[in-house]
């Protein structure tokens, strides 16, 4: 197998909305937030018109992008028994993904990401993780990551106890590890563990700009720059209207952003990204080329609502 995600099983619940649901309920637009009582999530969702519901989580949806590349590719994440986690199997299996995890009914539901999309195509999300975090290191096939080419993971995963385990796991057994860092939240979070697992154990870290700048304490991006050269492993870094560095060692590549897109929802950008540049590399393409996947990968996502093309 080429790739194999392990990560969040969430349904994504697609909800378009005005600034002021984001305000008024207290949230910080562009971010993820984390919703531990599932009262108040089934309250915020009440309110809402649901435009669509898809298997999601951001490696699964890489996962996905990869598939529809023409990558034989599979995924690991924890759902419960419930219709959400038939819903979810099944949204996998329709896009090609191999699903190595057998649910069973458990304490918690199946995992749900409310994506609230405002006028300006931004998206601010609030996740219920139900039983996705709390997966284990009983989870994890050894067998299936032994064999793939590379396991990619979410730094949305990453929590002390079980979760942790789980990817000491996996990374134990993989031959070649890639994780996106996934949020700044996560990142201010977790950022001793992140950074030894940046510099010790990743061969890929996917970032934006405002989380690798946070990882490092960097006061420029010059010293991001610095940083990834003297690493000698694989980091690349969205940047927004700048478009998108990759650095390994003295190789540098840098690409820009496509122009003239008609923008309507910027869920899945990052996922979509990662999935593009992964194919290029584990399909041999140049730093170069594989940053150039990516973004027309993104650029694709983008233009339609939801993170799935």
């Amino acid at each position: 197998m080429k790739i194999l995600g392990i990560g969040n099983a969430i349904v994504d619940v697609i909800c378009k909305v005005e600034d002021k649901f984001i305000t008024d309920n207290g949230l910080t637009k562009s971010t993820m937030k984390l919703i531990f009582d599932e009262i108040e999530f089934k309250n915020l969702l009440s309110n809402l018109k649901i435009e669509k519901t898809v298997s999601g989580g951001s490696v699964a949806n890489s996962i996905v992008g990869l598939s529809q590349l023409g990558n034989k590719v599979g995924f690991i994440g924890k759902v419960c028994d419930d219709n959400l986690g038939a819903k979810y199997e099944e949204g996998l299996k329709n896009e090609n993904v191999e699903y190595f995890y057998l649910k069973k009914k458990e304490e918690l539901p199946t995992g749900t990401c409310l994506i609230l999309v405002t006028p300006d195509s931004e998206r601010t999300m609030c996740t219920f993780l139900g039983t996705a975090g709390k997966i284990n290191e009983n989870d994890i096939n050894s067998d299936v990551i032994k064999k793939s080419d590379i396991i990619f993971l979410e730094g949305y995963l990453w929590d002390e106890g079980d979760p942790k385990k789980a990817f000491e796991k996996a990374i134990k057994s993989s031959n070649k590890v890639a994780m996106s860092l996934s949020d700044q939240f996560c990142v201010d979070r977790h950022k001793p563990h992140f950074l030894e697992l940046v510099k010790n154990k990743l061969d890929i870290t996917f970032a934006n700009e405002q989380e690798i700048i946070s990882l490092i304490n960097a006061k420029s991006f010059n010293e991001v720059i610095n940083f990834a050269k003297e690493l000698q492993k694989t980091i690349v870094v969205t940047r927004g209207e700048k478009g998108a560095i990759a650095i390994n060692g003295n190789d540098t590549a840098e690409c820009g952003i496509k122009n003239n897109l008609k923008i309507v929802d910027l869920t899945g950008a990052g996922d979509l990204f990662a999935a593009g540049f992964l194919h290029g590399h584990v399909n041999n393409m140049s730093l170069k080329d594989s940053l150039e996947k990516g973004t027309e990968m993104s650029s694709k996502v983008i233009q339609q609502i939801g993170a799935r093309l």
